[in-house]
């Protein structure tokens, strides 16, 4: 036998010790216990995100992806997690992201999961007086799951703002504490409603003391100092009022907020919590 024919006939028996590789994860599992979250997380691959005058934004997520494991299945196939984000080809917005989520289920095989994608949102702000153009970048996480053939859909954006005490700006005889303070907004849409990144952000920067910006020339520092001192606000009424602001937005199912002021006279954060499932049902039995 020639050197080349023997090459070929070593070949030919790997290919053949491959197709008989035993799969272990796709062995019957006798314990008689399911699983309800088994997956891949902290995964970072590169995301195009659709915004909301449909621009496409290149992003790297942190991309966590889980399935329920039926009881007599002993594992999941954890590479078939990462194919499934490299193959979905498409712009991810929350209007579709149960597009990722059912591509997941069908590659693993599964009737019910969840995907998660986190990652830092870039958002062009003019300045309020000179109007010079800046980045602010926000931490946005973009989740869908299946459960029973029912879909959960949600938008959390993670929001900077200035809050303004109102009780230093009444005792004193001028001046007020203030501080940089985190709002978060977890939002689910409604059966009608299309939630946008930029349209929470929006909301949360609007029931603030005052937002904020990447540059100030001197006449927005002017403006935003002012602006807060005549909007003063503590934790509780941030999220009082934006609650009252979801409330009354119809496609909105259900959201939970909550708002961190990080004190600037205390060594600790000031911190208020507000949530509502199912508000626009509530409403309608007012």
């Amino acid at each position: 036998m020639s050197n080349a024919e023997s090459m070929l006939r070593n070949q030919s028996s790997m290919v053949q010790d491959q197709n008989v590789i035993s799969d272990v994860q796709a062995r019957h599992d006798g314990r008689r216990l399911s699983i309800q979250q088994v997956g891949v997380r902290r995964l970072k691959h590169p995301v195009s995100i659709v915004d909301r005058n449909q621009d496409i934004q290149q992003v790297v997520a942190s991309c966590c992806l889980s399935v329920a494991l039926p009881s007599h299945h002993k594992g999941a196939h954890m590479s078939r997690f990462v194919e499934v984000m490299r193959d979905f080809d498409r712009p991810i917005g929350c209007v579709n992201i149960e597009d990722l989520l059912f591509a997941m289920l069908d590659r693993l095989g599964c009737r019910n999961g969840r995907v998660e994608l986190a990652f830092i949102y870039m958002r062009k702000k003019s300045a309020p007086i000179s109007g010079v153009q800046s980045y602010m970048d926000y931490e946005v996480v973009l989740s869908a799951s299946n459960e029973a053939e029912h879909v959960d859909k949600s938008v959390e954006v993670h929001v900077p703002v200035t809050s303004l005490c109102p009780c230093s700006k009444e005792i004193s005889n001028y001046g007020a504490h203030n501080q940089r303070s985190i709002v978060s907004l977890l939002a689910r849409p409604g059966s009608n409603g299309t939630l946008m990144i930029e349209d929470l952000i929006d909301l949360v920067e609007a029931q603030a003391s005052c937002g904020l910006y990447g540059i100030l020339k001197r006449p927005d520092e002017k403006y935003v100092t002012e602006r807060a001192y005549e909007n003063p606000k503590f934790v509780e009424d941030m999220v009082r009022d934006l609650a009252l602001e979801l409330d009354a937005n119809s496609g909105i199912d259900a959201y939970r907020i909550v708002s961190e002021n990080f004190e600037s006279i205390h060594n600790h954060s000031a911190y208020a919590s507000i949530h509502n499932e199912n508000h626009n049902e509530k409403n309608d039995a007012r």
